[in-house]
């Protein structure tokens, strides 16, 4: 059996737990090394099975929070030269082990497939963890879907999936237009119907459960990116994720 639970979901701060009754591992450590060891106790998972962190780029928050993480937990972090080379100095942790994008990394009892995605980072990554036959997917942070994430969705059984904004909302919204254009660009994030569009269109049948992973805060809301996703909802259950709780543990 397999748990899964967004510790964190959102620009504030990201981090996705992953783990079977022994092995467990971490996606992304965007917020502080107390809020990710109250939240999995809250939840009640163990900090104990942790093997290591996985970075999938260099954004604060995304990485913040990693090397004092990892320092505590003991654990190594997975990370590309490229996004360590752009990451800020005093945030980098002491313990990293290197990957090519596309490698498949083996971490305690699973194999964790990186492949490269599209977003306005040094080399960003997205990670897809198997074990046991189950696979779960960590699909944020993407400007819009390319090969790589259409050809590894359909592998997946649960899904953290980006739903980062609603169009209406972010063009009528208070930002800058320079920052409304970064958002809904190629390398910005992907919008409701953009991650909509895509699940509709690749998910497999064996898809259990999707959490709408990082919500904007200013453009978006969880009763709008619920809405955009309720014709899915008889084929597998969707679930929302939070950037101030972590969100209910699933098992798979």
């Amino acid at each position: 059996m397999l748990e899964i639970c967004a510790l964190a979901s959102g620009s504030n701060g990201n981090c996705y737990y992953i783990g079977n009754g022994s092995d467990a591992v971490l996606i992304d450590a965007g917020i502080s090394r107390r809020q990710v060891l109250e939240r999995m106790k809250e939840r009640g998972l163990d900090p104990g099975r942790i093997r290591a962190i996985l970075i999938s780029h260099e954004h604060a928050d995304h990485f913040r929070g990693v090397r004092v993480l990892s320092a505590k937990l003991d654990v190594p972090v997975y990370m590309t030269r490229k996004s360590l080379e752009k990451s800020w100095g005093p945030n980098r942790p002491a313990r990293i082990q290197f990957f090519e994008p596309g490698e498949v990394l083996e971490v305690g009892a699973f194999k964790i497939h990186s492949f490269l995605k599209l977003h306005d980072a040094a080399e960003p990554c997205s990670f897809r963890v198997e074990h046991a036959g189950k696979n779960v997917g960590v699909f944020t942070d993407i400007g819009e879907p390319c090969d790589n994430v259409r050809r590894e969705l359909p592998l997946c059984d649960a899904l953290f999936l980006e739903a980062n904004y609603d169009e209406d909302m972010l063009w009528s919204g208070p930002y800058p237009l320079h920052l409304k254009v970064r958002v809904a660009g190629d390398r910005g994030h992907l919008s409701n119907l953009q991650a909509f569009e895509l699940l509709q269109a690749h998910h497999h049948a064996n898809l259990q459960v999707v959490y709408l992973s990082h919500l904007s805060e200013e453009n978006n809301r969880p009763e709008v990116a619920a809405a955009a996703f309720a014709p899915l909802q008889e084929r597998f259950s969707v679930r929302l994720t939070n950037r101030y709780a972590a969100a209910e543990v699933f098992r798979l």
